[in-house]
């Protein structure tokens, strides 16, 4: 069991398992600095001692390999394990790396020092200062609350007003400063997996470049390096997406914090005072208790607990209600009191409330005895009029059968947003029976791609219940947790055809819909990994919004890759009824598997990796109100579902920049003049969506083999199918349909030499498709 989710409703509640939570979290965090601080010391070691270089990088791979990250909820996606794993496969490198004694200290400082002390010190050390503000306030808020408790009921009404709203105040204030800190601490403790990984590949690199030996241990570190990448590439998209949904929660939470109250075990729950008679000069006092009560059974528990120290006083006391009575104003001498018998105790126990709103709750619960006003809570998601009937299949089929005929082909499909206003207009005609039959969706010209798609997610998004249903939707979720990517297949097609009739049938259209697009995700850049980012959250959205419910985005993602990836097999064959969710799973479909092969993904080292990602508010410059996607940046296609098959994406038509972010590899040549063929060479990712490049790992290859290379002829002619922007001069710049001379293998891995205009350099081997001779 990992860390446990920050719930925001807890922060209005600071039950002591929140705060237990809490520490927890800052607990890691802390480890976490200490651990960076040991291996900052150690890389400087490396620097400054080559003497004693072995005795320094035994220490380093000791350390490393005794580190493991934590992560937030009861499960690992297949990303994260593959992220928290790489710590021990660079801590093996480096145990091997040790026999060799040679100098390795040049770049060092730049590439890994600087990175990670940077994300220790901006990171870490901004949710250390977040923790003594939260402290200060902590100890502030409840200073005040102590004094404003004591306060007499004798004393003058305006007084007291006066004192109720300062306190008003200083715990709206307190409650925010709350929210803010859990979530940096959640955020900090998502980012660490990313940012701490990606110095480290940089590290590798120049181990592998100044070891005599490291060209042979780079070749076997080459496969699981790319499929790592891909692993960060994917767990920093889906870090974007739940930081997205964390933040629109804490914001809906600060607005109104009692229609977010998470569901608990209680009826009720929250601190009160208890009034404690003792004998002595001082003759009574009233402390402190954090209790709970469970309607049905009826048991009040109560448990003393210093919210400042953070520390359980003494054991919990439960006993059972027996009635519960008001406390009249005029029988003691505070305010919010209210008297409950339970059975087997002698005395009637006093208990005062916070506010007077607190104990009409506890009153309402308890079932007092005077009357209560009730507290509705509107906790319903506003639907409008979208229903799951014979109308939602039209409006379904009607937008998927346009999509299909004109749309699949768009760069972006369903990641690019429509006009908001547009948007509305269409799903008002979509929605009235009149209007939807003669409605018209083949002129582009009105009803744009980007429009549709919005309309038809926004339909899906407001149906009373997500198409995949509450009832199954935990089911659906453990199922990704366990297992391998394989053994998910039979599993989930038995759990698919639980779902209700119209609901399979409904998700069966659309899967194959979406199977259909990621085909064609060589021309709209939309594979499944990313059509998971998108629908994820609109098919299997859970009950109550919660961080926890966030935190489970990335497995909702998972299962709607597996869908798309297994569509004939899970839709179009009834499951075996003895399949449990725990049997091994049958293997991608033949058909689809063939169609994946051949898109030409046999070698990964032989490739360079070329990914778009398309940004939601891409057409904000010349459509202002368009509306936001609430879904975060495509990624490389997944290997959550499948690690062996790997798609690259590509951009045919050379996007605008503002609407993009271009990842593509590029090698890195000497400038001295040598022939690009025979130069050593270091290749990176020029990552503009973070902050620092990080290498991409690519070391020397041999020449590719027959199988990489049409029949293996050297010197024929290639035609441009993507456009190539060089980034050093060693590469060519080309455009869609320009045609190379002289082609022929190049030493460089994934690369082609060719001549373009009386000049010639290197050609992204993926960017071309050779012509016949």
């Amino acid at each position: 069991m990992g860390l446990q989710p920050l719930e925001f409703s807890d922060c209005y509640v600071e039950s002591p398992h929140f705060r237990e939570r809490l520490r927890a979290h800052e607990a890691e965090l802390e480890k976490t600095n200490k651990f960076i601080k040991e291996l900052l010391k150690d890389g400087k070691a490396l620097v400054t001692a080559t003497k004693t270089l072995s005795e320094a990088q035994q220490k380093f791979a000791h350390s490393l390999g005794g580190f493991s990250f934590e992560f937030i909820g009861d499960a690992e996606t297949d990303d994260e394990r593959s992220i928290d794993e790489s710590i021990q496969e660079f801590a093996a490198f480096l145990r091997t790396l040790e026999e060799q004694r040679e100098m390795m200290a040049r770049n060092i400082d730049e590439t890994f020092m600087k990175p990670l002390d940077r994300f220790r010190r901006d990171l870490i050390g901004a949710a250390k200062e977040a923790k003594k503000k939260y402290d200060k306030e902590t100890e502030k808020y409840y200073g005040t609350l102590e004094k404003h408790v004591n306060l007499s009921s004798k004393k003058k009404e305006a007084s007291l007003l006066e004192a109720d709203s300062q306190l008003e105040q200083i715990q709206q204030h307190y409650y925010e400063l709350s929210l803010e800190y859990v979530c940096k601490v959640q955020e900090i403790q998502e980012r660490k997996k990313f940012e701490f990984v990606e110095p480290m590949l940089s590290f590798f690199q120049m181990l592998f470049t100044f070891y005599h030996q490291g060209y042979e241990l780079a070749k076997d570190f080459d496969h699981y390096k790319t499929d790592l990448h891909l692993h960060i590439q994917n767990a920093r998209n889906r870090f974007e997406g739940a930081r997205s949904e964390v933040e629109d929660l804490m914001n809906k939470i600060k607005k109104n914090p009692h229609e977010h109250t998470r569901t608990t075990l209680f009826t009720t729950e929250g601190y009160l005072y208890l009034h404690e008679k003792r004998t002595g000069p001082f003759g009574s006092s009233w402390v402190k208790y954090y209790c709970t009560y469970k309607k049905e059974t009826k048991r009040f528990t109560i448990l003393q607990f210093d919210q400042r120290s953070g520390g359980k006083i003494g054991d919990e006391d439960a006993f059972i209600v027996k009635s519960c009575t008001r406390k009249k104003s005029d029988s003691i001498d505070k305010r919010f009191c209210f008297d409950i018998e339970g059975k087997d105790r002698q005395s009637v126990i006093t208990l005062q409330a916070i506010t007077e709103e607190d104990r009409r709750q506890w009153m309402e619960a308890l079932d007092g005895k005077e009357p209560v006003y009730l507290i509705t809570r509107n906790n319903s998601r506003k639907e409008g009029n979208m229903q799951l009937d014979e109308m939602g299949f039209n409006i379904l089929k009607k937008c998927i059968h346009v999509l299909e005929t004109r749309g699949l082909n768009d760069q972006g499909i369903y990641r690019v947003v429509g006009v908001s206003s547009k948007v509305q207009k269409l799903v008002n005609l979509l929605n009235d029976p009149k209007t939807c039959a003669e409605l018209d969706l083949d002129n582009s010209l009105e009803w744009e791609t980007k429009t549709i798609t919005s309309a038809l997610k926004q339909y899906m998004r407001n149906l009373p219940e997500p198409i995949m249903t509450y009832k199954l939707h935990s089911e659906f979720i453990s199922l990704t947790k366990s297992g391998s990517p394989e053994t998910r297949i039979k599993p989930l097609h038995s759990l698919i055809h639980k779902l209700p009739e119209k609901n399979r049938e409904l998700l069966g259209i659309l899967v194959k819909h979406l199977a259909n697009v990621s085909d064609n995700a060589k021309q709209n850049l939309m594979t499944v990994a990313n059509l998971g980012v998108v629908f994820g959250p609109t098919l299997m959205r859970a009950r109550q919004e919660s961080v926890a419910a966030i935190m489970d985005l990335k497995f909702q993602n998972i299962v709607v890759e597996i869908l798309i990836e297994n569509y004939e097999t899970i839709f179009g064959t009834v499951p075996d009824a003895s399949v449990g969710q725990s049997e091994t799973c049958i293997t991608l479909s033949s058909n689809r598997l063939a169609r994946r092969m051949t898109q030409g993904t046999r070698h990964l080292r032989s490739r360079p990796i070329a990914v778009y990602n398309f940004a939601a508010d891409a057409e904000k410059g010349e459509n202002p109100n368009s509306m936001t996607d609430d879904t975060p940046s495509g990624s490389m296609e997944s290997i959550s579902s499948h690690s062996s098959v790997t798609t690259t994406s590509s951009n045919s038509n050379s996007p605008p920049e503002q609407a993009r972010n271009h990842v593509r590899a590029s090698i890195v040549h000497a400038t001295d003049g040598t022939s690009p063929s025979t130069t050593p060479m270091v290749s990176w990712f020029n990552l503009s969506s973070t902050s620092q490049s990080v290498p991409s790992l690519q070391f020397p290859s041999v020449t590719p083999t027959s199988e990489e290379f049409p029949s293996g002829v050297p010197n024929l002619k290639a035609k441009a199918v993507y456009s190539c922007e060089a980034e050093h001069l060693s590469e060519l710049s080309f455009k869609v349909g320009q045609i190379f001379e002289n082609v022929h293998t190049s030493r460089e891995p994934g690369w082609l030499e060719g001549t373009l205009d009386g000049k010639t350099g290197l050609i992204p081997q993926n960017y071309v498709e050779f012509l016949e001779h």
